[in-house]
């Protein structure tokens, strides 16, 4: 069992009460709360290694508690969205949001799309070229263990959620390489793209913001192929 527990946050007691049973069987500890005020209450005096977060509730909505959420914490999000609103699917990941699942999930779907991002949030993202801590691209070196992004010639720092640094370090570890969109999904979501999702694209434009790419000159699009990083890559160990 994981030290830390899972928050569910949903206005819909019967939802919270079903998502408890079934994480607990799977090993996990999970708390409940049934709006944004109880999330921080919970989060006052709780460390949580994932929240599952409801887009449409009473009060702050999910999208709004995403983005605060984002001020001051990496926690890994899952968003619950509704079966046909992508616009609220892509808003969630623009937020900064993990992942999105429909509210017709399966138990099954969901506990997987939680085991791959806490994987991938609890090891730290190394490069394959062994145990580089840092690593420099163009204008930009990342620490891979505090995900600290550092725009050299400026001296700025950015700090990079678990997405983010997930999207880019593979970007790293395939550097002038092209990666397909299913490339990328299986990488950090753990899945293939369904058709028409838009989800990639999102993350993709999220990090060229990072990266102040704002030509998709360093993370590029080739044509019906996929995306690259044009960069060279040195790794300091």
């Amino acid at each position: 069992m994981i030290d830390k527990p899972i928050l569910v946050v949903d206005d819909n007691e019967d939802l919270r009460s079903a998502l408890t049973d079934y994480l607990g069987k799977a090993g996990f500890s999970v708390i409940g709360a049934e709006n944004g005020h109880a999330m921080w209450a919970v989060l006052s005096h709780q460390d949580v290694c994932l929240i599952i977060l409801d887009i449409m509730m009473p009060g702050d909505d999910g999208l709004t508690l995403c983005q605060q959420l984002r001020r001051t914490s990496d926690v890994p999000i899952i968003m619950l969205t509704a079966v046909t609103d992508e616009a609220d699917r892509v808003a969630g990941l623009e937020m900064g949001a993990d992942d999105y699942i429909t509210k017709s999930f399966s138990p099954r779907e969901l506990l997987a799309r939680i085991k791959t991002i806490l994987r991938r949030s609890q090891i730290p993202n190394k490069t394959n070229a062994g145990l580089a801590r840092k690593v420099r691209f163009q204008d930009w070196q990342l620490d891979t263990v505090t995900r600290r992004l550092v725009h050299i010639p400026r001296g700025e720092t950015k700090q990079l959620t678990g997405a983010d640094i997930s999207l880019l370090g593979l970007f790293i570890s395939h550097s002038q390489t092209i990666l397909t969109r299913d490339d990328i999904a299986r990488e950090i979501w753990g899945r293939d793209v369904e058709p028409l999702e838009r989800g990639i694209d999102v993350q993709i434009s999220r990090l060229r913001h990072q990266l102040d790419d704002k030509d998709r000159s360093l993370i590029m699009t080739i044509r019906n192929k996929g995306y690259m990083l044009s960069a060279e890559v040195f790794y300091e160990h």
